[in-house]
């Protein structure tokens, strides 16, 4: 039996977006309760049906970067495309894009409607529902491909009621380990239920879990490896990518940064190659559409003194390439940190990573029931060393806008300010708008 919450009443005629999303929010009793059951069950009443090319994207980390560079270079084709991510930033129409725009609030509104019409009884959460609704919208779009972002996991997430023509899992890594198990056997078998008997299934990620290999063996699903499948070989000017039987020479590296980047955009272009008899795509649209591919939040770097880095890294995976970015940036002073996290996250592990490359840490508090509290985060830091060195210090403040505040008025020109530990801490800084003030004379 699933958990169905009282809730509230359901919105009226006149009610927005944002009334709908609070609505959402105590409709269901859990937060997160996997299955498909329901949501297929709702979804067969709404009579759901995409006639495109469907292209699914999990993996721990790394699967907002490839769907950002699989919508560009789709986009620069030529091609209708639909995008779904999550989670958003600032706002949720965010997760929901048509043809590279975010979709309109009287847009989802409408689907949202519709959504609810058709569950009845059934209860769903707040990740089925907007799933539900956005799949609709891109159903009515006349698009030509969609590319769709697992929420968490892959076996039981509301987006595998999508049967792909191709699905992606970007790497396996700890995380989400109250649901999907501890350790990357268990997370990587979980996350290979995206792949489907026949299809393409790629994995980018370099030392794929043998239980992933296992669940697409078993399937007779079409697996491509990085390093055995495709890879990639690059300088400091251009890189290549080679696949079973596509070479795509000369490219400039994605807009993208950071270390991973080339993996992931390996990732995308064997995607493309696996279906290309049906959406051919020129060199000339990958090369633009890799120049033009941008994810707030990923190792975003914004211009001005100091320098401010923007980066949702909350897991350890996630810190391990934060740290080796920020290896990759030459030399600075100091280096502060805007930290916030979530409490059901690995913490000392994320900590552990960025330890040695942070002198100045401003923990801070984020919203919501789950979040770890500033002081007990500053406590957790100051466990790992920090403060107790020279030049080292650990502070809290009451959100991530007054960390960075307070990080920006000791910090000298010269030095960096890292945002990063949770989505919430990087969208506490930019839905301030903070980022851009004026430097002090």
């Amino acid at each position: 039996m699933s958990a169905v919450s009282p809730g509230r009443s359901v919105p009226a005629e006149s009610a927005g977006l944002a009334d709908w999303l609070a609505y959402l929010e105590a409709l269901h009793a859990r937060p997160i309760e996997l299955g498909l059951d329901r949501v297929r069950a709702v979804a067969d009443r709404l009579g759901l049906s995409l006639d495109c090319v469907k292209i699914v994207v999990g993996g721990t980390n790394g699967k907002g970067s490839t769907c950002a560079m699989l919508e560009a270079i789709l986009l620069s084709a030529g091609y209708r495309v639909g995008t779904y991510t999550s989670p958003h930033l600032i706002d949720f129409n965010e997760r929901a894009r048509v043809n590279g725009e975010s979709a309109s609030d009287a847009a989802l509104v409408a689907q949202l409607r519709a959504v609810e019409a058709a569950r009845g009884a059934t209860s769903l959460t707040y990740f089925e529902f907007t799933t539900l609704a956005i799949l609709r919208l891109f159903s009515q779009s006349s698009l030509d491909a969609v590319v769709l972002e697992v929420g968490l996991g892959g076996r039981l997430d509301a987006v595998n009621i999508v049967d792909a023509d191709c699905a992606i899992v970007t790497s396996v890594d700890i995380d989400h380990v109250e649901f999907l198990g501890g350790n990357r056997e268990d997370i990587g078998w979980e996350k290979a239920h995206i792949y489907r008997p026949g299809r393409p299934a790629i994995c980018a990620d370099p030392e794929p879990p043998a239980r992933l290999l296992a669940y697409a063996e078993a399937i007779g699903a079409d697996l491509w490896l990085f390093s055995r499948d495709f890879n990639y070989a690059g300088d400091r000017q251009q890189w290549n990518y080679g696949g079973r039987s596509r070479r795509r020479n000369a490219l400039a590296y994605p807009a993208l940064r950071g270390a991973n980047q080339l993996l992931n955009a390996a990732g995308a272009l064997a995607v493309l190659e696996a279906l290309e008899a049906r959406l051919p795509v020129p060199q000339q649209a990958v090369r633009q559409g890799l120049a033009n591919a941008t994810l707030p939040g990923r190792f975003q770097i914004v211009p001005g003194q100091p320098t401010q880095i923007l980066d949702v890294a909350h897991n350890p995976h996630a810190a391990a390439v934060l740290a080796q970015n920020l290896d990759n940036m030459g030399f600075f002073p100091y280096t502060y940190a805007v930290f916030g996290m979530l409490a059901d996250k690995d913490v000392d592990a994320v900590i552990a990573h960025l330890a040695g490359r942070i002198d100045h840490w401003v923990c801070v508090d984020l919203p919501g029931p789950r979040a770890m509290p500033a002081a007990e985060l500053a406590r957790r830091v100051a466990q790992a060393g920090i403060g107790s060195r020279a030049d080292t210090s650990v502070a809290v403040a009451a959100e991530p806008a007054a960390g960075l505040a307070a990080a920006r008025e000791r910090a000298g020109e010269g030095d960096r300010i890292v945002v990063f530990g949770s989505f919430l801490t990087v969208a506490g800084v930019l839905s301030h708008g903070v980022l851009y003030a004026q430097p002090r004379g």
